[in-house]
């Protein structure tokens, strides 16, 4: 991460909501690191608590065990906080395809709660994790925020209920939020395992394993992977922004290249060539396209540039070379 110094953090008490998922125990570490008070709020269904076990013992952190689908829950959550970042989400466009009451449930009814318990305890910055998923059927290249299409799975419509609960804050409530919209986060601690795990780890621990990593469909889908510390950045950006105009405002937050599958796994297998060199010979399976993914991704980051100051530092290059030092020294147990 860059070396920003964020000193209006220093003894700010921040309430991370999904602080044991990979991007929320990532931006703990980075609030600590500027001397925030940071209390952890998740229920552990699909974050660990190995994540944050290296925080337990800091006296400025705190992590409550409850479920955001809970609105008691998140009222006293929020108790004497100044800032929420609000990470907490169940993702997976095929998991929302199987599971989409579930996934609205924790999405929307959970987002409601934490918005509105935030809007009660009078909270001075809520910022919310968006997705690129917004964009839906739109084709255009790159994707710019204020142009997005009709969503393609139950997963994104509900995050574009957010967006939409978030705006009606501000004119209803005069609340103010910003939203960042994701694109394809990466990076260490994000979960290798289970039916909808990202498809960066999973190509990584496949190959470490000496097995060939499944591509959905042909491999010319693209994507535009972002290195989690540019994620971190942004969300210390949007915390303790004093632009007024940045405020109540959507930002695609993604480095702006992309790339397809295909080329994915030549650069890893690249870099784990440094590893093993037998992993040469593998080639990449292809399977069916999954329903409800967008064949192209790549986004307009100009907006968080110029209003937020965001300026990404770790390119997709450097971004696999760190997440694959961290997988290697953690799964090389299981391969």
């Amino acid at each position: 991460m860059r070396n920003t110094n964020f000193k209006q953090l220093k003894n700010k008490n921040v309430l991370i909501t999904g602080g044991c998922g990979f991007i929320g125990s990532h931006l703990i570490e980075a609030l600590l690191e500027h001397g925030a008070n940071v209390k952890c709020l998740d229920n552990l269904s699909t974050g660990k608590f190995e994540n944050i076990k290296e925080f337990y013992n800091n006296s400025s952190f705190e992590f409550i065990e409850g479920d955001i689908r809970d609105f008691d829950t998140c009222k006293k959550a929020l108790q004497n906080f100044d800032y929420v970042s609000h990470q907490a989400a169940l993702g997976s466009v095929p998991r929302s395809l199987k599971t989409p009451l579930i996934t609205n449930g924790v999405n929307v009814t959970g987002f409601l709660n934490v918005i509105e318990a935030a809007r009660l305890a009078k909270v001075k910055r809520f910022v919310f994790a968006a997705s690129s998923s917004t964009y839906g059927d739109n084709a255009a290249l790159p994707k710019i925020e204020s142009e997005i299409g009709r969503p393609l799975s139950p997963y994104a419509v509900t995050k574009l209920i957010n967006e939409l609960y978030a705006e009606v804050y501000k004119q209803s409530f005069d609340f103010d939020s910003i939203g960042l919209r994701y694109f394809n986060v990466f990076g260490p601690r994000q979960d290798p395992n289970g039916a909808y795990a990202a498809v960066i780890p999973k190509f990584i621990s496949s190959l470490l394993q000496g097995k060939s990593p499944v591509i959905n469909g042909d491999g010319s889908f693209s994507r535009d992977y972002t290195y989690v510390d540019n994620v971190v950045e942004a969300n210390l950006l949007a915390l303790t922004t004093s632009n007024k105009r940045a405020l109540n405002e959507i930002y695609n937050i993604a480095f702006g290249e992309r790339t397809t599958l295909v080329e994915l796994v030549n650069l890893l297998k690249e870099r784990l060539l440094n590893y093993d060199s037998s992993l040469a010979k593998i080639k990449p399976e292809f399977g069916p396209e999954r329903p409800g993914d967008v064949p192209h991704s790549l986004a307009s980051i100009q907006k968080a540039i110029n209003l937020l100051g965001y300026k990404p530092q770790c390119d997709i290059s450097e971004g696999l070379t760190k997440a694959i030092d961290w997988y290697y020294e953690n799964l090389k147990i299981e391969t």
